[in-house]
Parts: structure tokens; C-alpha cells; sequence
């Protein structure tokens, strides 16, 4: 199978380089930086540069650019795409990818499947990828109605081969519903948390509750307010939400409440038990 990988940073660069060191098949590499493909070459993470006429060659694309280039990459080589190909892009918001590019798939006789490879570091580009960077991590896909069940277990099977440990199938709806909470909301949380004037001076008053607040802080912002404002109802609800259950803890300490604050923060931890599988 040939491979083609449109766009090598940190997701694309990773997926290269596991699926190089992991399977038999034939990986060409795209980017806009021209040292990039190169030194991808070099270092064996892609066997040579994706050109457009290799675009035709290909049994799968996978697509790892921001939402509106990936839309824009498909759209301007839809004509070149195998009939019968896989296209499968890798962005963190799903409605707007597969409203966009369901449609021009069936047009074109190739498949266009949605996928968000649940993986990241707080580094960004090639430099930074990891052929181990979806060891026991989830892909979550959103294939069509009409797609094959062939054609998902074998993207399915490719990535358990590159170490995904989890395939989660999902509906562009659902998967940008969950992924407001579990991703989006997380990363804006940090980010507003860091701005506190205390963090300013947090040196030697700080261990793992810091670290694991402020990690995600440390964000790609063009990346990221791209997602947020392609997923903008899921992720205010998200945020709204917050805000009213902090104000609750806020009005609790304000009033020295101590039976409800006692009474927010056993909810809470009876919640993350539940999540967890624990016993309380």
C-alpha cells in the first residue's frame, strides 16, 4: 500500500515515522517547508516527497494540517486522488471537515473518513515527533454511513500497527461535543489559570497539581483558536458550564459556607471516582 502524509509536524511527522517502523508499506511525505521533507527523507521517516502526480498512486492520504488547509488541500486535489483511495485527516474538530469534504469524496469516488489521533505533545512540528507517540493512545473515527466496514477495519488495523490501543467510532456531532470537554475546555482552562498573578511567583510553592494544570498552557494559538471557533456552541456550553459551578464554590467560601463547600467538593470527587470505575 502507498501512503501519502500531507503535512509533517508533530502528528503527520509521528504518524511517518511509526508507520515506516512498523509496517512494509510506502510512505510519501508533503509539506511547505521543503528542510522538512528532506530531512524526513534523511532520517527514513518517509521514503520520498509526495508530488502531484504521486497524489494518484496513493491508497491513502492522510491529512495532517490545520481544519481550513486540510479542507482547502482536498478540495484543490480532488481530482487527483485515486479512485477508491482513503482519505483520512487527522484535525481535532470533525463537523466542519466532514461537512466539507463528505460531499466532494462521493463526487469523486474516493473515501474521506474523519479522524482525530487522541495524541499530542506540548511541542509542535517534525522536530518534535515520536514514532511512539500514539503507543496505547485512541483514534477516534467518523466514517460515513455508506463506508465499508472493510474500509474502516483497515484503517483501524493501521493504526493498532503504529500503537493505537483503542478505535473509537463516533459521529462528527458527538466527536465535537465530547472533545469540547475533554480537550478544548482543558486547554482554555490552563490557559486562563496561568494568568493568575500568583503565577508569577509560584517558584518553590508548587509540585504536581501545578504541572498537571499549566501543561497544556504551552498551546500552538493559531492551531488552537482555530479549533475553538470551528466547534463554538459545544465549547461556550463547555465553558459557561464552568463558570456557573465555580461560582458556586466561589459564593461558598465568600459566605464561609463550610457545609456546601464540604458538600461541592464530595460531589466532585465522588464524580472522578465514578469516572475511574472506583467505589466510594
Amino acid at each position: 500500500m502507498n501512503i501519502g502524509i500531507i503535512g509533517l509536524g508533530l502528528i503527520g511527522g509521528s504518524m511517518a515515522k511509526a508507520i515506516k517502523q512498523n509496517t512494509p508499506y510506502k510512505v510519501f511525505g508533503y509539506d511547505r517547508q521543503d528542510t522538512i521533507i528532506k530531512k524526513a527523507v534523511l532520517m527514513g521517516a518517509i521514503d520520498e516527497m509526495l508530488t502531484e502526480d504521486q497524489i494518484s498512486s496513493c491508497d491513502l492520504l492522510i491529512v495532517a494540517l490545520y481544519p481550513q488547509d486540510a479542507i482547502d488541500f482536498v478540495k484543490a486535489h480532488a481530482n487527483s486522488i485515486k479512485k477508491g483511495a482513503i482519505v483520512l485527516d487527522c484535525c481535532g474538530v470533525k463537523r466542519v471537515i466532514c461537512q466539507a469534504l463528505e460531499p466532494l469524496a462521493a463526487q469523486n469516488g474516493f473515501i474521506f473518513m474523519g479522524g482525530h489521533p487522541m495524541a499530542g505533545l506540548a511541542h509542535a512540528g517534525f522536530t518534535h515527533a515520536k514514532k511512539a507517540l500514539f503507543n496505547n493512545a485512541s483514534m477516534v473515527l467518523t466514517p460515513t454511513k455508506g463506508t465499508r466496514i472493510e474500509e474502516v477495519q483497515k484503517i483501524k488495523l493501521l493504526c493498532e500497527s503504529i500503537g493505537f490501543t483503542n478505535t473509537q467510532i463516533s459521529t462528527p456531532e458527538e466527536h465535537d461535543r465530547v472533545i469540547a470537554f475533554t480537550s478544548q475546555l482543558a486547554h482554555v482552562v490552563s490557559s486562563a489559570y496561568i494568568k493568575s498573578p500568583s503565577a508569577l511567583e509560584h517558584k518553590g510553592f508548587s509540585a504536581g497539581s501545578y504541572k498537571d494544570m499549566t501543561r497544556v498552557a504551552k498551546l500552538n494559538e493559531a492551531m488552537w483558536a482555530e479549533l475553538f471557533l470551528d466547534n463554538p456552541e459545544f465549547l461556550a456550553e463547555e465553558i459557561d458550564g464552568l463558570i456557573q459551578r465555580l461560582s458556586q464554590y466561589s459564593k461558598a467560601v465568600k459566605e464561609n459556607d463550610g457545609d456546601t463547600l464540604k458538600e461541592l467538593l464530595r460531589l466532585g470527587k465522588e464524580r472522578k471516582m465514578i469516572i475511574d470505575g472506583e467505589k466510594f
